[in-house]
């Protein structure tokens, strides 16, 4: 079930100014997709200042295009409520809450579509935090025969 992970990455997006909410820098976070199945990722990532805005109003996902008709981040506090899209049509709620500093946020969200005629329901979740102020340097490549 494909759908599932990919709504993992849905959760955790939400538009915001990047000036009042993460820091750029190196970041690790990890994702948690609670129910109705369990499977956890944990990935690091480069966000440079003009990838900030793009990370927070997410997602960053290509399967899928979001609106957040209620999307706050105000006070160290996150809340949103949207829907998503697929590229196929399939609908997915979202709703989610959460905290928020510089250089950690943690977001809880609900999420709800249908499959198959069934209606389908889980709990997601992102701990993400800041793990450096500049990214590793990518990895040079080798000329061939060298």
């Amino acid at each position: 079930m494909r759908l599932l992970p990919a709504l993992l990455v849905l959760a955790i997006a939400a538009p915001a100014e990047a000036a009042t909410t993460i820091l750029p820098g190196y970041w690790e976070s990890t994702n948690r997709l609670l129910s109705p199945i369990r499977q956890t990722k944990t990935e690091k990532r480069c966000i440079t200042p003009a990838d900030v805005e793009k990370f927070m109003s997410g997602p960053s996902n290509r399967h899928y295009a979001c609106t957040y008709p209620t999307k706050v981040f105000a006070g160290g506090k996150i809340r949103l409520k949207g829907a998503c899209v697929s590229k196929k049509g399939r609908k997915v709620a979202v709703q989610g809450e959460g905290t928020y500093t510089p250089t950690s946020f943690n977001l809880t969200a609900e999420i709800a579509t249908e499959f198959l005629g069934l209606d389908i329901s889980g709990k997601a979740s992102t701990e993400a935090r800041r793990i450096g102020d500049a990214c590793p340097a990518p990895p040079s490549s080798t000329p061939a025969g060298g």
